[in-house]
């Protein structure tokens, strides 16, 4: 079944401005495919539990780009673990086209969600079917690894152990995972100061730099 939505340039633009991104044109088409894929993918698996256009935009893009500007991420490797849908790995690759970008996720029926709407976007990035643990522990030239909802702290920050000095890991975190990580020693990692997200009332972005 084939979704069709009603999503101007300027609808995208001023959604995602309070985000620090502003959009050209050929990003606000690829958002508009991938939206459009999401809600017709998610008739036949779970992939959101948001429906509402308005809501998607907010919640899955605007969040996951806000990490672009903010962090900043700029270039090279990153690896979204536990991505899903592909947020916020695919907005933020979206957001910076240089980047490279690894889409880590267990599920078979969600990776092949992943891989159409990489080849309907064109876009540089590797859909991998596996575990995190796997990943992280063969990959020493990551600059950035991303994780969103995914909650599994202790095992994410147990395979930080793996990433080089200088790479970044980057949570989006409610008030109590907040407070369990800035406490934690695993992973070697130096801690940031919380970034709160715009319009969100309890979440942030937690940058960790590898020691």
């Amino acid at each position: 079944m084939v979704v069709n939505i009603d999503l101007s340039d300027d609808r995208i633009a001023t959604s995602l401005e309070p985000y620090g991104f502003f959009p050209s044109a050929d990003a606000c088409e690829k958002i508009r495919t991938y939206i459009a894929l999401l809600l017709r993918w998610n008739q036949r698996i779970s992939l959101t539990a948001l429906t509402d256009i308005a809501a998607i935009l907010q919640i899955h893009f605007g969040e996951s780009i806000f990490a672009a500007p903010t962090v900043p991420i700029q270039h090279g490797r990153l690896a979204d673990v536990g991505t899903g849908a592909g947020f916020p790995g695919i907005p933020i690759k979206i957001a910076r086209p240089d980047l490279h970008i690894l889409l880590i996720e267990p599920n078979t029926k969600k990776c092949a969600f992943l891989s159409e709407v990489v080849r309907a976007l064109q876009l540089d990035a590797e859909v991998i079917r596996g575990r995190m643990e796997t990943v992280l522990a063969n990959d020493d030239q990551l600059d950035y690894v991303t994780s969103r909802a995914v909650g599994k702290w202790d095992s994410i920050l147990e395979f930080g152990d793996h990433l080089k000095q200088g790479a970044e890991l980057v949570l989006w975190v409610g008030e109590k995972a907040l407070s369990e990580l800035k406490t934690t020693r695993h992973g070697g990692f130096s801690w940031a100061d919380p970034i709160k997200i715009p319009g969100a009332m309890t979440r942030s972005i937690l940058v960790g730099t590898k020691l």
